[in-house]
């Protein structure tokens, strides 16, 4: 019997970087625009005595011909105890045999694929000032993806200010101080109006039940990645704040069915930002853009042949 490998985080972290996978999670997002991607709505099964959740999301990319499942535990309490809200694996197949190939731990790889896709979506989507002229970015938030975030956004963009909010300004305070080094221009923010007011783009990674961001706070021209809230009764953003801008998806079938953001809001989704990429949408001359991202198994089957690819190389090489 062959040994399945086990890929653990420390060989994803040093694997994975933002100049590979923000182009391949570019062309996933494109690929499951131009309907070469096969994944049904992720399953989730409610843990309701510990708030908690069991999620499976499973793909299959016709144009890589790669198959992958990800199984994640989803505890938005968690950080009240010091433990990571997320828990996750993904089994990657031999699309042609159905054989599993690897079991990778995929904490980094979700928030890696994850930051991917909104870099993806603000290099596509940011408007009205060009791009270089984008000077400040505000992250809300400061787990995990907030500190990914702010990797890819800066892969793909040296902004001269980084302005960080948290519900907790102790761990907001210490994102900053771990992060200064690296960005100088990193700053924390005591209160959500101060860090967005002149932001050109706003990513929202909180682990909130209600509204953060507000509209009445944005600027003429800005874009926003907003990435929590991913169930239908959960939001970071209030209704004006949605109103004001084109709204763009990584999936509509997703975004109708899990994102509270959408679905209370009741706002109007101009486009998969994947159709976008493809070419097959404009962007609208709204000088507020949004990019309500929910991750999709599309992007962890890129992600996973990434960190798959890059075992075997080494393996061959050894």
């Amino acid at each position: 019997m062959l040994r399945i490998p086990l890929i653990t985080e420390s060989q994803v972290k040093k694997f994975l970087t933002y100049r590979e996978l923000i182009p391949a999670i570019k062309k996933a997002l494109k690929d499951f625009s131009n309907g070469h991607v096969m994944q049904p709505l992720r399953q989730v099964t409610s843990v309701e005595k510990h708030q908690g959740y069991l999620l499976s999301m499973a793909a299959y990319n016709q144009q890589q011909d790669s198959l992958s499942l990800k199984v994640i535990s989803l505890y938005p309490h968690n950080h009240k105890k010091n433990l990571p809200m997320h828990e996750c694996k993904v089994f990657h197949f031999d699309a042609s045999t159905g054989q599993l190939l690897a079991i990778i731990e995929a904490e980094t790889l979700t928030h890696m694929r994850t930051a991917a896709a909104s870099a993806a979506a603000t290099e596509k989507l940011l408007q009205c000032l060009a791009p270089k002229n984008a000077k400040i970015l505000a992250v809300l938030g400061a787990g995990d993806q907030a500190r990914s975030h702010v990797y890819a956004l800066m892969s793909i963009h040296q902004y001269e200010k980084i302005f960080v909010w948290n519900h907790t300004e102790e761990k907001g305070r210490k994102l900053v101080e771990e992060l200064k080094p690296v960005f100088p221009g990193i700053e924390f923010c005591p209160n959500v109006e101060q860090a967005v007011s002149n932001a050109d783009v706003i990513t929202t990674v909180t682990a909130s039940f209600q509204p953060v961001l507000l509209g009445k706070w944005l600027k003429e021209a800005v874009h926003i990645n907003c990435v929590g809230a991913c169930r239908p009764d959960w939001r970071e953003l209030d209704d004006d704040c949605m109103n004001k801008c084109d709204v763009y998806v990584d999936s509509y079938i997703g975004a109708t069915a899990e994102s509270g953001d959408i679905i209370l809001s009741k706002v109007k989704v101009r486009a998969e930002v994947g159709e976008v990429i493809a070419g097959k949408v404009t962007k609208g001359k709204n000088t507020r853009t949004l990019f309500k991202s929910l991750g999709m198994a599309a992007e962890d089957v890129a992600a996973a042949s990434l960190v798959l690819q890059h075992y075997q190389n080494k393996q061959q090489d050894s």
